[in-house]
């Protein structure tokens, strides 16, 4: 936490319920942290819209830095949260201080993939002459420009008028809830942006920089996306189904990047696709160079740790194989997509080679565990599937062995496919493929939290211990499991731990974090989905704040087991779609 903290945070609104909302919600936030800032309320004048008001960002800024000569200003944007104060930002003795672009990270550094330097959503303005210098020619260039542009613009200009010689400090992507990439040694995330959908509607309206090198993949997807709006909802999904069959989702949202990076990038993806063929002896030996040559990113270590996974489906020895689809990503994997490789290759002797949901599938699969359905293709055996929004068209042609809910029933009806009875989400047979007896507990409570929230800083009850939801091989999902039948009960914000939890009959509370309940993807029908489909009330993910000393938890907590009968359908399930491929 910052010491001596010297800094103001300055944002401003308009009178319209989304952003009077976010700004009563920031000053909150920042009296909370006990931070000294300067909210403004302006008006919106006839005639004015968004980029207008965006532009005022600029003299704003200036004024603030004027008024305050002897303290770090920070712009934020008022439907950001800050969750705590960091020592190496707010007491930085950079000139300026930022995420780039996009939030990315510093291997995607610089002007090769994206139009401008900054993330206009959080700057950190020194005492500097120099900082200062910079802040006010914005402002003088805004002031006399009549070019219609945001505020990055302005800013933009005067940045790279006077980089040479300024420092200039760039924030980790992992500083950002549910960006970079998550390890043991991370920093807390201690910034959530919000995203109020207007820079999409004004992309091509306002003036903007142009990237180095954009590429034709990318604009390609921006003009998809732009028909994409303009489009009826329910023709818009029915391209979207036709994209994602195709495997042109994949294709478009592809990253490339600089040719040092796409070069250890190759040997990764390389090093993955022997992992997902089942070549052993190639895994192996690339594996064995990549490490010789190159210190590995966690990036990269994730990568290998999810090929290793891959390998033990692919490589079982049998002279047969099933292709599976399932979500494979963040690597090193998420305990809840990387049960349904466990799952089903429990259910067959044959090699379980993976089928990535967003690429063509030539041959037929099944498709299981997971808020996939939005992928499902004709071609595809579909055993427990799920959605995450009911705003979907399904692929109707496609067998339909059971789905995971009544929920996911009723749109494939609506999509024009057959009427679903068998219901149930494969994650429920974890108990029988790792039995564990239930015996005398620890006295403690295990929390897991979903990926997405695994940067939120948390104070734990002192009775409390956090368990990693981050693996795919099943020898440590297996040690997970077991552990978590250890405690006297589990406090969850991922769902299929709590699935686990209700297959062996573990006390489980299932909640969500106060100001980050839209982390998780999807509309929250999931969650009612599969309790109604292992027959059990209804239930969403209850918000809780971020201090765990002052929560009860035994309220909240439930202890239904899913039954016998239950497990048996999934399992009958699982067989007759496997006697499909």
């Amino acid at each position: 936490m910052a010491s001596n903290l010297n800094v103001v945070v300055c944002s401003f609104y308009t009178a319209d319920d989304y952003y009077r909302a976010h700004g009563e919600r920031l000053a909150k936030n920042l009296e909370e942290l006990g931070v000294e800032y300067v909210l403004r309320e302006i008006e919106k004048k006839e005639g004015e819209d968004w980029a207008d008001i965006c532009r005022k960002k600029v003299p704003f800024l200036a004024e603030v830095c004027a008024a305050n000569p002897d303290k770090k200003v920070f712009w934020m944007d008022v439907d950001c949260m800050i969750l705590e104060l960091p020592d190496y930002i707010f007491n930085t003795s950079a000139d300026i201080v930022g995420f780039q672009r996009g939030y990315s990270s510093p291997l995607t550094i610089g002007y090769e993939r994206r139009s401008r330097f900054w993330e206009p959503s959080f700057w950190g303005v020194n005492t500097t002459p120099l900082a200062r210098k910079m802040i006010q020619e914005a402002a003088d260039l805004e002031k006399v420009s009549t070019i219609k542009a945001t505020d990055d613009y302005f800013m933009e200009e005067a940045w790279k008028a006077n980089c040479d010689n300024m420092t200039f400090q760039i924030i980790p992507s992992n500083a950002v809830v549910g960006m970079g990439t998550t390890s043991d040694a991370s920093r807390n995330a201690f910034f959530k942006f919000g995203a109020s959908g207007n820079v999409e509607d004004f992309k091509g309206k306002v003036e903007q920089h142009k990237a180095n090198n954009s590429g034709l993949r990318k604009k390609a997807l921006n003009l998809a996306k732009k028909i994409e709006r303009k489009l009826p909802p329910r023709t818009s999904n029915r391209i979207r189904l036709l994209a994602d069959t195709l495997g042109i989702t994949g294709k478009l949202t592809a990253v490339t990047s600089n040719p040092e990076f796409q070069k250890r990038k190759k040997i990764s993806d390389d090093l993955q696709l022997a992992a997902q063929a089942g070549q052993v002896e190639k895994f192996n030996e690339m594996k064995n160079l990549f490490e010789e040559k190159y210190l590995l990113t966690q990036a990269e270590m994730n990568s290998v740790s999810a090929s290793i996974s891959f390998l033990h489906y692919a490589s079982k020895p049998s002279s047969s194989a099933i292709n599976l689809a399932w979500w494979a990503k963040p690597f090193p994997g998420n305990f809840g997509d990387w049960l349904s490789p466990l799952i089903v290759s429990h259910y067959t002797d044959k090699k379980v080679i993976f089928q990535s949901p967003v690429r063509l599938a030539i041959k037929d699969h099944m498709i299981g565990l997971g808020s996939i359905g939005r992928f499902i293709k004709p071609n595809s055996v579909v055993v427990g599937t799920g959605i995450s929004t009911d705003e979907l068209t399904l692929a109707k042609s496609a067998r339909y062995v059971s789905v995971r809910g009544p929920v996911t029933a009723r749109v494939v009806k609506e999509s024009g496919g057959p009427t679903v009875e068998s219901f149930g989400d494969p994650g429920v047979l974890i108990s029988r493929i790792f039995p564990v007896e239930r015996n005398k507990t620890n006295g403690r409570v295990a929390l897991v939290r979903h990926f997405t929230h695994k940067p939120i800083p948390l104070t734990l009850d002192p009775n409390m211990d956090e368990l990693d939801i981050f693996m795919s091989h099943p020898d440590d999902i297996k040690v997970l499991v077991e552990t978590l039948n250890t405690y006297d009960r589990v406090v969850t914000s991922a769902m299929h731990i709590f699935i686990t939890c209700q297959s062996y009959g573990i006390p489980c509370a299932l909640v969500t974090f106060e100001g980050f309940e839209d982390s998780v993807h999807g509309n929250g029908i999931k969650y009612g989905d599969y309790a109604q489909g292992v027959g059990l009330a209804s239930i969403n993910p209850i918000p809780v704040g971020l201090d765990f000393q002052k929560i009860d938890f035994e309220n909240i907590t439930t202890d239904h087991k899913i039954s016998s009968e239950k497990l048996d359908e999934v399992e009958a399930a699982i067989v007759k779609g496997l006697s499909y491929l």
